[in-house]
């Protein structure tokens, strides 16, 4: 099969840009908010938009880097953040691509344990597959396409990101 890129490095910086207004936007009222994306991509997306939202507001942000295990969701998830460190906090929850919804309602159920302000979800594709009830708050695109296509993003330490259907 071969690989449409459906997304180039200048337009995944775009959209990080983008989604880091939406969610500034959004926590306005807050001094601080916590980013938290899911290990590998999501978290690699995840601190692009914290360096994004850096620059372009006062508020103070801190990265979590959360561990799920995507075989077996249900298990338990880690984090690179304690609890008190998100508690009562506003909270994003990042991932690059969200296929079934499993990963991101998995990960959404492990912060609900914990009182937060605002609690939002940001993805770079959506791809509108879902079995459960998730959405992402925050989106770079939204992408129809058939179950047996494959959704690939790569973030290169070179800077040539890129998102790819196949």
């Amino acid at each position: 099969m071969s690989e449409n890129i459906i997304l180039t490095h200048q337009e995944i910086e775009h959209k990080i840009k983008r989604i880091a207004y939406q969610i500034y936007e959004t926590f306005v009222d807050e001094e601080e908010i916590v980013i938290a994306g899911i290990a590998s991509n999501g978290f690699i997306f995840a601190e692009k938009i914290a360096a994004s939202l850096r620059t372009i507001s006062p508020l103070t942000v801190s990265i979590c880097e959360v561990k799920i295990d995507k075989q077996n969701p249900s298990s338990a998830i880690q984090t690179s953040l304690s609890e008190n460190e998100y508690s009562n906090k506003g909270l994003v929850l990042v991932d690059d691509v969200l296929n079934s919804g499993t990963t991101l309602i998995y990960a959404v159920r492990h912060f609900l344990d914990v009182p937060l302000k605002k609690f939002k979800t940001a993805v770079l594709v959506d791809r509108n597959h879902k079995k459960y009830p998730v959405k992402a708050d925050f989106k770079g695109i939204s992408l129809s396409s058939s179950l047996l296509e494959h959704v690939k993003v790569v973030f290169n330490e070179n800077g040539k990101d890129y998102a790819s259907l196949s």
